[in-house]
Formats: C-alpha cells, sequence, structure tokens
C-alpha cells in the first residue's frame, strides 16, 4: 500500500474534505496518508472501525509510547487527552467529582441571559434605517463569545482575559508555525499558573476550578499542581472551540439548506434532531487527536505495525454509508444515534452535555430573534480553519 499525499488535494481539501474521504473510504477503511509538512499517520475513515479504534486500549494516548514528549507536555502538563489508564482513570475521576451534570445544568438560567445579551448587542449593530439588512459575523458577534464567557465565569477566570485566550487558542488548534505554537503554551502556562495562585490564596470559592483545587478522592488522591494547570488548560480550550464551531456549522448549515431551516422552523421540537445532525454531517472536530499504536494492531484488515500514529476520522466515519444511508444529504429527522463526533470509549468527550446546553439556546435563541438570518452573499469565500482537527470557518458573515 502506498502512502497517500493529502496535500496533492489541494485547498479543497481543507474546504470540503468529505468527498475525499468517500473517495478513501471506497478502497478500503484504513489508509497511511502524509500530510504537505511531511507528517505520516494511518487515517481511519470507516465508522465502525472508527468506532473500534477509539475503543481499542492498544492505541494509547500518551507520546511516550513512542518515545516523544511534546511541548504541550513540557508546558503545560499531562491532561485527559494525553493520558491512558490507569491515569486517565484517575484524573477523569477526580474532575468529574466536580463538573457534574448537575453543575452543568445549573448553568442554564446564565446561557440563557448571556445569548439574550448577545442577541440584543446584534441587534443594535449600526445600519441605517434605509439599509436592507444588517449585518453580522456571527462568530464574532454570537459563537465566539457565548461559549468562552460561560466557560471563563465556569473556571473562575476573569471574562476580560478573553482575547488573549483566542489567540493562545486559535495557534493550538491551527498553529501557523511551531514557534507560534510554542508561544501560545507558554502564554497559557504563565497565566494559568498565576491563576491558580490566586485561587489558592483567595480560599474556598464555587467556581469549577477552586473546586478541583479542593478535590479529593475518596482515599485522598488529588491533582497536583502541574495536573491542575493541564486540566484547567484542556478545559479552557476544548470548553469554547468546539462550541464556537457546532453553533456556526449549525447555523452555516441550516441557512444552506433552507428547507430543512423551513422544517425546524415549523416545529421547533426539531432543533435537537438539528444539532446531532450537525455533529454527524459536519461537526466541529473533524479528527481525534493523536493515538499511537503499542504494538501490530488490525484495523480494517490493514495491519498498523507497533509506534505508529494514528488519526481516526470523526467526520469521515460519521459519512460512512454502511452506517448512515445517503450521508452527505443534511436532515434534521434523521437518526444520528452512534456519531462520533463526541468520540468514543474512554475518551469521550467530557464537556458534551455542556455542549449541547449551550448550543440548545443559543440556536433557539437566534431563531426566535433573527427570522430573516441568511448567509451574507456580499462576503466572498469563507475562511475556513486549516488542518485537520477543527472543522469550522473563522468567520460565518450573516444578514437578517
Amino acid at each position: 500500500m502506498s502512502v497517500i499525499e493529502l496535500g496533492e488535494y489541494g485547498a479543497d481539501f481543507t474546504v470540503n474534505p468529505y468527498p475525499h474521504y468517500a473517495r478513501l473510504r471506497a478502497r478500503g477503511p484504513v489508509h497511511e496518508v502524509r500530510m504537505p509538512d511531511g507528517f505520516q499517520f494511518w487515517l481511519v475513515v470507516g465508522h465502525e472501525e472508527g468506532r473500534a479504534a477509539l475503543a481499542d486500549p492498544r492505541l494509547a494516548k500518551s507520546p511516550s509510547v513512542v518515545g516523544v514528549r511534546p511541548p504541550e507536555e513540557e508546558l503545560i502538563g499531562v491532561h485527559l487527552l494525553s493520558a491512558d489508564a490507569p491515569d486517565h482513570t484517575r484524573l477523569r475521576r477526580l474532575v468529574t467529582g466536580v463538573f457534574t451534570g448537575r453543575r452543568v445544568e445549573s448553568l442554564r438560567p446564565r446561557v440563557e441571559r448571556l445569548t439574550h445579551e448577545l442577541a440584543d448587542a446584534m441587534e443594535g449593530v449600526e445600519g441605517a434605517a434605509t439599509e436592507p439588512a444588517r449585518r453580522a459575523d456571527l462568530v464574532d458577534a454570537f459563537a465566539f463569545p457565548l461559549p468562552i464567557t460561560v466557560i471563563c465565569e465556569l473556571l473562575g477566570v476573569p471574562v476580560e482575559d478573553r482575547d488573549s485566550f483566542r489567540a493562545w487558542s486559535s495557534q493550538l488548534v491551527a498553529p501557523t508555525d511551531e514557534r507560534g505554537l510554542v508561544g501560545a503554551l507558554e502564554g497559557f502556562a504563565a497565566y494559568l499558573d498565576a491563576l491558580i495562585e490566586d485561587k489558592r490564596a483567595a480560599g474556598p470559592s464555587d467556581d469549577l476550578l477552586s473546586g478541583l483545587l479542593a478535590a479529593r478522592a475518596e482515599d485522598g488522591d488529588r491533582l497536583s499542581g502541574p495536573e491542575l494547570r493541564a486540566m484547567a488548560y484542556l478545559l479552557l480550550v476544548a470548553g469554547h472551540e468546539t462550541t464556537v464551531n457546532l453553533i456556526s456549522n449549525t447555523v452555516r448549515n441550516l441557512l444552506a439548506h433552507p428547507d430543512q431551516l423551513a422544517a425546524l422552523r415549523a416545529d421547533p421540537a426539531l432543533l435537537d434532531g438539528a444539532i446531532e445532525e450537525t455533529l454527524r454531517y459536519d461537526g466541529p472536530v473533524e479528527t481525534a487527536t493523536i493515538r499511537f499504536t503499542t504494538e501490530p494492531v488490525v484495523i480494517g484488515g490493514t495491519v498498523i505495525p507497533a509506534r505508529q500514529n494514528v488519526l481516526v476520522g470523526l467526520g469521515a466515519g460519521d459519512r460512512d454509508p454502511d452506517r448512515f444511508p445517503d450521508p452527505d444529504r443534511f436532515d434534521v429527522r434523521r437518526d444520528t444515534r452512534g456519531h462520533l463526533a463526541f468520540g468514543h470509549g474512554l475518551h469521550y468527550c467530557l464537556g458534551a452535555p455542556l455542549a449541547r446546553l449551550e448550543a440548545r439556546i443559543g440556536l433557539r435563541t437566534l431563531l426566535d430573534r433573527f427570522p430573516g438570518l441568511e448567509l451574507d452573499p456580499d462576503s466572498g469565500s469563507l475562511d475556513w480553519l486549516p488542518g485537520m482537527l477543527m472543522r469550522g470557518t473563522r468567520h460565518l458573515p450573516v444578514r437578517w
């Protein structure tokens, strides 16, 4: 099997990777591929194979398996996405004791207030009364400030620092170069260390970071300093980046499929279906974070040797016709059970309930407050996030 050069697909692979995934899947569920920067890995594009790989303990998350210690681990520490059992089990037990379903549900009134405040601000954008429509960038005006404000308030992080987080986070999910990535990690590490010390000095509080500081397991185990920094880092980045794209991707796909938008407006009970279909059809995370084979592993009939890089294509698997018939059709009434957008197995996304809550409230507010919302036809081409980790656009120009 020859190595497939993804760079040969050109810019279209970033704009719309799904036809390329479909052609790969027609040749088999697993392929050895190489990025334009030379990074080589095994890509899983089948749903059944991807689901199995996500739960396979022979596919480790710790880069120590291949003798590597990436800058993230050196500067931030080991977090849930870079740990394997039993370390992962221990870390997840400590955080789930604090980040509970009850805590997430308690955020509902605040999320509702915030969405209406953001909608008020959108309605108040400057524009002469004679103009046929008002315009906004939905990412800047709504999809970004909603989840970043919620996660900052939840963790006990000053919301006024969110612009710094956005700059750092953008480098982390779509780095411009190694220097930019390291700079973002250094900025995050220094900020979080100072914030944690402030929390220690201030004493008990009801925010999540203070709860993590105080969290203890039944055996007295607790998070170390580096583990606390890494946990705060992961919750802060993952707690808003994915939700930004979930909201904006849902709006973009609804506006691009007016028949589905009309069905949703006619029957608001379809809102959850619209969110879940977006997660399947064009979810915010294109591929799961990297895994490493601890021994030779057979996936979809292909033998992947030990000490190899593996990426599970979440978006590719969720367009597999063997699992979802007519997968390239966006259908808010579809049965989407079993989609991989939040992962599967041990590393299933801890923040999935919060992401769904914010998306549900945010989208309901947008639909109610902006009945004439549409994509801005004068905005030009969309600026897609580079790389294969996140799926979305930097901006989403709309008008109403």
